[in-house]
């Protein structure tokens, strides 16, 4: 359904419960960032209002996943540490368009989020079928489900929103570039990483 060319080896989830509050702090800030990207897309592009009401739905589920995963680090006697950088998400920003129309990047900004609710849903998928706290792995599943959601939400958005960008086929190339991308990824106990 996702259409990722590189599936994540099932023995990351090894690496992320190895160091559960590590996972869970990088976890809890993917969710503000996405929040955040959600609230950015809103004041840029105030013009479709069924667009801006979606995107401050999904502002507010991702801050309600971030308070969820900070109760978990609490309940488990964790700390929330500093925001990570996201080399990932960095590399993937590199690949959307800025230049050309203002409908070209606004686009390229719906399949840049799509791309990452993608790879964080399959990364959920992976936790949830391969870690032993159970606890863990039913909120994954939970999450999962949600970031499905979105991936859908930003890509149907991009197909009717788009004037000037043929959308299958820019999606084809985000696709490619994330399974060459993803390729380098999937050694550390991050969402991305």
């Amino acid at each position: 359904m996702l259409g990722l060319k590189l599936l994540t080896d099932p023995r990351w989830a090894n690496i992320a419960e190895s160091n559960l509050e590590e996972i869970l702090t990088d976890h809890a800030w993917c969710e503000q960032k996405a929040a955040a990207n959600a609230l950015y897309l809103i004041s840029n592009n105030s013009e479709h209002i069924e667009f801006i009401q979606k995107m401050a739905e999904i502002a507010i589920e991702e801050m309600e996943h971030f308070n969820m995963v900070v109760e978990i680090i609490k309940q488990r006697g964790y700390s929330l540490g500093r925001e990570r950088k996201d080399d990932y998400v960095s590399e993937l920003m590199k690949f959307a368009r800025k230049n050309g129309s203002r409908n070209t990047s606004f686009i390229d900004r719906l399949l840049f989020a799509a791309m990452i609710e993608a790879r964080s849903c399959e990364r959920f998928r992976v936790l949830y079928q391969n870690i032993q706290d159970k606890e863990l792995a039913k909120f994954y599943y939970d999450l999962m489900v949600s970031e499905a959601t979105h991936y859908t939400t930003f890509l149907n958005f991009a197909r009717k929103y788009a004037t000037d960008v043929d959308v299958d086929k820019r999606w084809a190339e985000w696709l490619d570039f994330e399974g060459q991308l993803i390729q380098s990824y999937g050694k550390s106990g991050a969402v991305h990483g």
